[in-house]
């Protein structure tokens, strides 16, 4: 490690000036700590955010679930909301990393950074959550860019993320067994405006919505109709854990698995 600023205000709005002016938002620190310690990242100040009360919390507004940016991902796993009314956020957060990831993980830090393989934004996609920023509201299809890159501009922090409550949700992880990131994540949901499914670890550009089998289920939402839908393996990742036709095949049988259990 390198010598640099540590700052840790109790304030939202004293944050936002620190990241304005150049400093590293220091969320959960499950990514960045470990760049700064293989010299991959070497920010001259860091902003922890943990003293922040405003990005706490987890509440019902409505039809969707509130949660604070800093809410660590064990929290989210055990939090009778979560798991009366998303029961699938609940099982996903609980399947992050290990123990000890959980504990210190946070919800904002996982989204604004993105992973290809990161479980939480294929909840974000397939539930059409909005995420809240000290700026201003956008929504999931518009947030995620590609690898490591999501709509935030520089000095933004992600306040909070709303998750509309579903009729019925799933999220059915493939586990790589060593890093427990997702091989291929499939989050399979029966909005109020239709199916969406939502893939993580397969793709190197990151979370993407497969819409091929969003239109199959939508006619006719049977574990039939999802087999019948052909996976494209040509835009899939490919590495040492797995092949990008073995991640395709993976694709259909996570859907056809989790509509099953949706049929109960």
């Amino acid at each position: 490690m390198y010598a640099f600023i540590y700052e840790r205000p109790s304030s939202l709005a004293d944050a936002s000036k620190l990241v304005k002016a150049g400093a590293q938002p220091l969320a959960g620190g499950q990514t960045l700590l470990a760049s700064m310690k293989q010299r991959l990242s070497s920010p001259e100040t860091l902003v922890d955010l943990s003293k922040i009360a405003d990005l706490t919390g987890i509440q019902l507004d409505g039809q969707s679930i509130v949660i604070g940016a800093m809410v660590k991902h064990a929290q989210v796993a055990e939090n009778d909301l979560v798991k009366k009314h998303l029961p699938a956020l609940a099982e996903l957060a609980s399947q992050i990393g290990d123990k000890q990831v959980r504990a210190m993980g946070t919800l904002g830090g996982s989204v604004a950074n993105n992973d290809p393989a990161a479980c939480y934004p294929s909840a974000v996609l397939a539930l059409g959550a909005t995420v809240h920023t000290d700026h201003r509201s956008i929504q999931a299809e518009d947030f995620f860019l590609g690898m490591f890159s999501t709509a935030l501009e520089s000095g933004e922090l992600i306040k909070s993320i709303s998750f509309p409550i579903a009729k019925k949700a799933v999220y059915l992880k493939f586990k790589q067994q060593a890093s427990r990131f997702a091989m291929v994540g499939v989050f399979l949901a029966q909005t109020h405006s239709g199916v969406r499914v939502a893939v993580t670890g397969a793709s190197s550009q990151g979370v993407f919505r497969h819409h091929g089998l969003e239109e199959a289920l939508n006619k006719s939402f049977s574990v039939e109709s999802a087999a019948s839908v052909k996976i494209d393996e040509s835009d899939l990742n490919a590495d040492i854990h797995a092949s990008a036709k073995y991640r395709a095949h993976l694709i259909s049988v996570q859907t056809q698995r989790a509509v099953k259990i949706l049929l109960g």
